[in-house]
């Protein structure tokens, strides 16, 4: 079992978690709103520094990272759990398990004199996942011969303590490290965490206040600071937004994001990706070719260098084009580049300098 970090005690046995924007006070017994920080006699501790849920090979552009060592592997872990609660979340049965199926408060042992009780213990041990170390999965990563390590699928901040741990060993061995997050993340463990991170991609869900504390249980000027710091302590940034009918497509709202991405650097990829029924969300349709089309129209016309249409392959939306003469450079379908033109970070044709991190081609 490990104490958590970031968090302060309070008066009567509580703790206020500091990890995320959430600021949870936490009584004794009880766990934040991730689900998987619990407070045990005045001390947070983690239930999932050590319980992997999942862990496998992915293409880099699968986070979606496509201007971040194109074509590359990464090695791609997650526990459960997640700080926020979107309705229409596609990794639901992993995010959202612990709030589902831990019980949301245990007494602890008035007659347990051990640092860690037996409720403690209990709890732990009906969290499911893989046990592992940082050591085990730096050296998986080796093993299958990855570039990078990246923290996805759930929200890697709830597993601030394993993904940092790794990613410092990770670095160590030469390994790069990617944060796949939705940003509400609070800024001092956001800095802790940037001194060993490589890139991020970023969902920006929506620009309404409403929309985020309706659907995901969170609110927005949180991950606008996030995103921000990203780009100023100079992690590889990318943007990605689920365009879900009747949500969040229309004209106004997708102006906004795009010309707030804008805002911070034309730079920056904006990744418009198909939403697809899940969770609670069954009765928005699925988001269409053309929709994305035009989503991806406004992020250029609001003077975007880099916007791509994801989770609809074979429509060209994927392919890396110069900004300044329109060649192809770097052709894909799905998450496979089928050819890259880029010489030394520069469009053969033109020479204009393609931003991102190891954008040649092999």
């Amino acid at each position: 079992m490990r104490e958590a970090s970031y968090y302060e005690p309070l008066a009567n046995g509580k703790v206020w978690c500091t990890l995320c924007p959430h600021d949870c006070h936490i009584p004794d017994g009880a766990r934040g709103a991730c689900g998987v920080r619990y407070n045990h006699g005045g001390k947070l501790y983690t239930l999932v520094y050590d319980k992997v849920i999942a862990r496998e090979v992915n293409p880099i552009e699968k986070k979606p990272l496509f201007h971040f060592y194109p074509g590359s592997f990464a090695y791609s872990i997650s526990t459960v759990g997640c700080n926020l609660r979107c309705s229409f979340c596609q990794n639901w049965n992993i995010s959202q398990w612990p709030k589902d199926h831990l019980p949301k408060h245990i007494t602890a042992s008035e007659e347990a004199p051990q640092p860690i009780c037996p409720q403690l213990l209990n709890m732990e041990q009906h969290v499911p996942g893989e046990s592992v170390t940082p050591v085990m999965i730096v050296a998986a990563a080796q093993k299958t011969g990855c570039l990078s390590i990246s923290y996805t699928f759930t929200e890697p901040t709830i597993f601030f303590e394993l993904a940092y741990e790794t990613a410092v060993l990770a670095r160590r061995q030469g390994l790069k490290n990617n944060f796949i997050s939705n940003g509400f993340i609070s800024e001092a463990p956001q800095r802790q965490l940037c001194t060993v991170l490589d890139a991020a991609n970023i969902d920006f869900k929506f620009f309404k206040e409403e929309s985020y504390r309706r659907i995901s249980r969170a609110r927005l000027q949180p991950i606008l600071d996030a995103i921000q710091r990203y780009h100023e302590l100079g992690v590889w940034l990318e943007l990605t937004t689920m365009v879900i009918p009747g949500v969040n497509d229309s004209d106004e709202e997708l102006t906004q994001i795009a010309e707030h991405i804008a805002s911070l650097s034309v730079a920056i990829p904006w990744h418009v990706s198909a939403y697809y029924p899940a969770y609670k969300m069954w009765n928005h349709p699925p988001t269409n070719a053309a929709t994305l089309r035009r989503a991806r129209e406004i992020g250029l016309n609001a003077g975007l260098r880099y916007v791509y249409e994801g989770n609809i392959p074979g429509e060209g939306g994927e392919n890396t084009y110069c900004y300044q003469c329109q060649s192809l450079l770097i052709e894909r379908y799905g998450f496979t580049v089928i050819r890259n033109r880029i010489d030394d970070s520069r469009c053969p044709d033109c020479g204009a300098h393609i931003d991102g991190v190891g954008m040649s081609g092999q």
